[in-house]
């Protein structure tokens, strides 16, 4: 098997597949860790005038550090491609885990609620938006705590008051007054 390097990194099994980005397993080998990398085509981004979204998103990361928030680690990029070097959560989704377990514990989801509420907090608190928190987008580490990931729909208020009244997200996860 050929196995791919990207900068200091190993590339990986995919662990992840998305509209527009796939993600893969990867190790930094200059310190063994292991971090999830999320590779976009630049030609996709542009076809579909995602440049602005991609670097709200980018920069969003950057501001949010909080251990429930998934880390970025550092932004790559080839002639082709970019890549989103992220902090690596093994647990999977909580999505997932509901689905196997058909319920949580009331403990469990108290756990995860105020884990989730401290991170909502922090974005807040820094004039960040997700608008698109759904189980799938809340991971879990090894150790079960939850990490709020995917900031690709989020707001940042100096982009203008619109743009926080814009209807998005996931229709069965939106507010009703959303």
């Amino acid at each position: 098997m050929v196995t791919r390097k990207v900068g200091k990194y190993q590339v990986g099994r995919t662990v992840g597949e998305g509209t527009f980005a796939k993600v893969k397993f990867a190790q930094n080998t200059e310190t063994g860790e292991s971090v999830a990398m999320k590779i976009l085509a630049k030609s996709t981004i542009l076809k579909h005038r995602m440049v602005d979204q991609i670097r709200r998103e980018i920069s969003i990361m950057k501001i949010v550090r909080h251990p429930n928030i998934v880390r970025l680690h550092e932004v790559l990029a080839s002639r082709t491609k970019i890549y989103i070097i992220l902090e690596f959560v093994a647990g999977g989704e909580l999505f997932d885990k509901i689905v196997h377990q058909g319920r949580l514990s009331e403990n469990e989801s108290r756990k995860y609620f105020q884990q989730l509420i401290d991170a909502v907090s922090h974005c807040h608190g820094k004039g960040v938006y997700h608008r698109d928190l759904k189980p799938e987008n809340l991971l879990l580490d090894v150790y079960g705590n939850l990490k709020v990931s995917d900031f690709g729909l989020s707001a940042l208020p100096q982009q203008g008051v619109e743009l926080l009244h814009t209807t998005c997200g996931t229709p069965n996860y939106v507010a009703p007054e959303g």
